[in-house]
Order: C-alpha cells, then structure tokens, then sequence
C-alpha cells in the first residue's frame, strides 16, 4: 500500500507534463504514418472494429473510455493510477507502439495476458521502481501485429501524443484529449462525477 501511494504521489507530478509526444519525428515513432495526409476523423466505430485492449472497471457501463497507451511511458502510467479510482466507467486500454521496440513486445505480452488487469499493474509497478517492466513474453505475435494495428488507428487519427484518451461526451459528440490528466479532470473529462476520497 506504502509503494502504491508512493507510485501515485511521484507519477502525479508526471501527470503535470502533457504526455509523451515527438511531433518533430512522428512517421518514425508511430510506425510510419505519413505526415504529409490529413488526419482521418476520429471514429468510435473504427476503434471498436480494428482496435485491440483490455478493459478496466465497469464492464456493462454505458460509458466507455479508448485510452491509447505505450507501455514505456511515464504520463500513461500516470493515467493508469489516475484511472484507477474511476469505477462507474469502462477503460479500454489499447497498446501502442510509439517509444521503442520495447512497447510493442511489452504491450503485446499485457493483452496476451491471462488477466491483463494484473500485468498491467507488475509492469507499472515495474516501471515505477525503474526496472524497464515486464518481460516480453515469447509466442505474442498475433498480439504484436494487434499492437501495430492500434498503432497505424491511433496515428491515423492525426494524434501525436500519448496517452491518448477518447470517449464521447453527454451531447453524443466524439471528444479527444492527448496527454495525462489528474484523478478529477480525468473524471470531469468523461463525464463522471469525481469519485470520493477512500
């Protein structure tokens, strides 16, 4: 419990700073996207057809959160403990490759997981206490090309940092936002009341 607050209270700071993003270099880091083409619009249709997550916290919510995360990245582990106590919502973490190679193998293993929820929480806790994360697992290549995939949505959609959270709001509208946010604006973003301190 003395680690978790610990991990909260140092990636909170993290949470300050927008998110991991390389807008000088982004065909490279996102697997190859062209620069030079308009952004596709944002589409929830398209993320529930081609993407590949894991979800997290109410599975029958009416409410569903697309969060793209890398697993190399300090502002999406951030995200990961500020999302923790939003329970009222469905979280579908979608891995990306955006950093390194590590990303992809590491996302690959945490959706090939038994339970993802888990893994998710060794390798955050991993990262925290600077070992790199998990150990990319062997055998993860259907879950690799689904990492590629998310990859190749998420820069479709013309987005240049991660996280990268989507949902739609009250009035039915597609709404983006790319970087980490706090507990309270997480939950003020979604469209959820804030949840109470335990």
């Amino acid at each position: 419990m003395k680690a978790l607050k610990f991990a909260v209270a140092a990636l909170a700071s993290l949470a300050l700073l927008a998110g991991c993003g390389n807008k000088d270099d982004a065909s490279s880091s996102t697997g190859g996207a062209d620069a030079s083409k308009p952004a596709e619009a944002v589409s929830i249709e398209a993320i529930q057809a081609e993407g590949t997550g894991f979800t997290v916290g109410s599975p029958m919510s009416v409410k569903t959160v697309y969060v793209f995360f890398d697993p190399q990245c300090p502002h999406c582990s951030a995200l990961w403990y500020a999302a923790k106590p939003i329970k009222a919502v469905k979280f579908i973490w979608m891995p990306v490759r955006f950093i390194n190679d590590a990303s992809l193998h590491q996302g690959a293993t945490i959706i090939a997981a038994k339970d993802p929820i888990a893994t998710m929480d060794e390798h955050e806790a991993l990262l925290t206490d600077r070992k790199g994360g998990i150990t990319a697992a062997s055998g993860v290549d259907a879950q690799e090309a689904a990492v590629k995939k998310n990859t190749a949505l998420m820069t479709r959609f013309g987005f240049q940092s991660i996280p990268t959270i989507i949902t739609k709001n009250a009035q039915g509208s597609v709404v983006s936002h790319e970087g980490a946010l706090p507990t309270a604006d997480l939950a003020a973003f979604v469209g959820v009341p804030v949840p109470s301190a335990q």
